[in-house]
This record gives C-alpha cells, sequence and structure tokens, in this order.
C-alpha cells in the first residue's frame, strides 16, 4: 500500500528547506561582504616618469603604460615630467607623450598641465609637465602656476599643480599631482607654500555655502570638497624642512593637516628610495623625494603604501596608495 502524502508535511520540509537556504545565502553575503572589507575601494598610482625615459636610455610611452598596469590597476594616475615636442630631451623624436599616455589609457579620462609651454618651429609649442589619468568620474580641474622666484644664474624652469576634482568611492576627493623645482630650495619652499594656500582656499570652499544664482553656465558652482591627495615629485628629502612644513597644522584651526602617507602607514620606518635607485646618471645616492600626501580625514581610510623598487622604466620609482 502507498501511504498517503500529507500536504501539511510537505509545506513544513519546503519550509525548512527555504530557510536552509536563506541561511546559507546570509552566510555566503556575510563572508562576501568580509571579504570586500579587505578589498581597496580605490588605488592612486604616483610616478615621476622622466619623459618616459628608462633607466635603458629608451623612451617608451608604451611601456610607462604596461607598468603601471601591472604594478597597480590603477583608478588614479599621476604623472610629472610629460613631455610634448621636445627633442632635445635625451631618447625623445619629440612624440607628444600626453596624446600617446592618454590613449594607452582607454576609459581614463585624460588632463594636462604643463609648467613649460614655450614656441617651437612655426605655430608649435614644446610643453613639458604633469598629467593625471582618472577612470573615476572627474569633476572640475584646476590648474595652477606655481612660484617661480628669480635667482641668478640658478637654473629652473616654471612650474604647476594640476587639480582634479573626483567622484570616489570613499566620497569627492581632490586629487593632485605637481612637480617642484630641482635647483633651488628658496623655489620649493615658496612652492610648498603655495600648495598650502590651495589647500586651505580649497578647504574654505568646502566650508562655505555656494552661490545658488547659476544653474549652469561658467557661473555655475561646483563643488570643492577638503578632503585631499597632494602627490608628486617634492625634489626634497623626508629629513627636509619643508617635508615637515607640509604637514604642519593650519593657522586658521579648521583646515585639516595634511600626511605623508607612507609615514601614517609605516611609522617610524625611513622611506624606501625613490630617486637614482638604479641610474647613476644624476651622481646622487639614493633616496626618496616622491611623496603622496593625505587630508587627515583620508589617513584612516589607508589600506596600504607600497614603493616599487623593481622597474627601470624611469629613473624615478613609483608609489602606490591603496584605501578601503
Amino acid at each position: 500500500a502507498v501511504a498517503a502524502l500529507d500536504p501539511d508535511e510537505d509545506e513544513e520540509a519546503d519550509a525548512n528547506r527555504a530557510d536552509r537556504l536563506a541561511l546559507d545565502d546570509d552566510a555566503r553575503l556575510a563572508h562576501a561582504l568580509q571579504e570586500c572589507d579587505h578589498l581597496p575601494m580605490m588605488r592612486i598610482l604616483q610616478w615621476n616618469i622622466q619623459w618616459c625615459r628608462g633607466i635603458d636610455g629608451k623612451v617608451d610611452p608604451e611601456r610607462i603604460a604596461r607598468v603601471a598596469r601591472e604594478l597597480a590597476d590603477p583608478d588614479v594616475i599621476c604623472f610629472q615630467e610629460v613631455a610634448s615636442n621636445f627633442p632635445a630631451l635625451a631618447g625623445s623624436s619629440g612624440e607628444d607623450q600626453g596624446h600617446l599616455l592618454a590613449h594607452a589609457f582607454p576609459g581614463y579620462a585624460a588632463h594636462v598641465v604643463s609648467g613649460v609651454d614655450v614656441p617651437a618651429e612655426g605655430l608649435k609649442r614644446r610643453r613639458f609637465g604633469n598629467m593625471l589619468l582618472s577612470r573615476l568620474p572627474v569633476r572640475q580641474v584646476f590648474r595652477h602656476s606655481l612660484p617661480w622666484p628669480a635667482e641668478a644664474r640658478t637654473p629652473g624652469m616654471p612650474r604647476a599643480a594640476l587639480e582634479a576634482v573626483i567622484e570616489t568611492p570613499l566620497g569627492t576627493v581632490r586629487v593632485a599631482t605637481t612637480h617642484l623645482e630641482y635647483y633651488s630650495a628658496s623655489a620649493r619652499a615658496a612652492q610648498v607654500e603655495r600648495l598650502r594656500e590651495l589647500h586651505a582656499e580649497a578647504s574654505r570652499h568646502a566650508r562655505v555655502e555656494a552661490s545658488d544664482e547659476y544653474d549652469s553656465g561658467p557661473f555655475q558652482p561646483f563643488p570643492r570638497p577638503a578632503p585631499a591627495i597632494v602627490c608628486g615629485d617634492f625634489n626634497l628629502p623626508p629629513q627636509d624642512a619643508m617635508h615637515r612644513r607640509m604637514q604642519e597644522p593650519f593657522e586658521d584651526g579648521t583646515t585639516e593637516r595634511l600626511l605623508d602617507a607612507w609615514q601614517h602607514a609605516h611609522p617610524g620606518k625611513p622611506h624606501p628610495p625613490t630617486f637614482c635607485l638604479h641610474g647613476k646618471e644624476h651622481g646622487e645616492a639614493p633616496y626618496c623625494c616622491d611623496y603622496v600626501f593625505v587630508s587627515a580625514a583620508l589617513a584612516g581610510r589607508i589600506a596600504s603604501v607600497r614603493i616599487d623598487l623593481d622597474t627601470q622604466a624611469s629613473d624615478h620609482q613609483p608609489v602606490i596608495v591603496e584605501f578601503r
């Protein structure tokens, strides 16, 4: 004889199975979220690329792009020493490196600022400066000239900072890329002061209410947030007074300090060298001059800071910062 099926028992069994499946789903979701907690929300690559010239003397923008992707798969890239139409630079044929690098990173918005912008043949120009690439949405972009005090018989060039307001998983953040003077300590000091002024200015913009008079056109206001990341080749070692000055509190008492990301992530551990590590062309012992500074609130979101000591695609070493 075949036992009669009890509909109530079937419903109870189905309900128990559903409960077990729901518990399994919850456990899988909790595990996935726990794993996500360890994943970086944003990666930034800081690198002085020496007009794409490697230690081997070869100028190769595609190599720079390939190494950058292999090292970090970065969301935001800050380059210095990007050249256009400068065949006098060793190894260069005068290629437009900003154009080539922009095309080497499909899906990234590319922005360039040229501290050096001088005449070439005909109506052409020669340019040398900084570049920022982002696969995250970019809002406003600012191009800031930095001070260039006159000094007799001292080599130098105009310097600039490129600032972009970027929508990130951490919130809206200002990211800047810059390159300070190499030959003059007084010029570097003036440029550090200007970077601090720009950070304080942006922080004041973040605190005040914007005008609502325009919702389109050039007067339309866009947020300029307080959180900031300042990347660059500062041409000074960690023990330099201007490195400390970059991190000093602001007199207004409300602007967040800027902190050296390496020092925050590795307290008490010396900076690895980022310059002259492989090439001896400059005749200097290896030292660190490339930094990522972050505003205090973002410092707590740093997951890791590392400096790649292996690549020889430039005379500088890349700095990679991950945030979560």
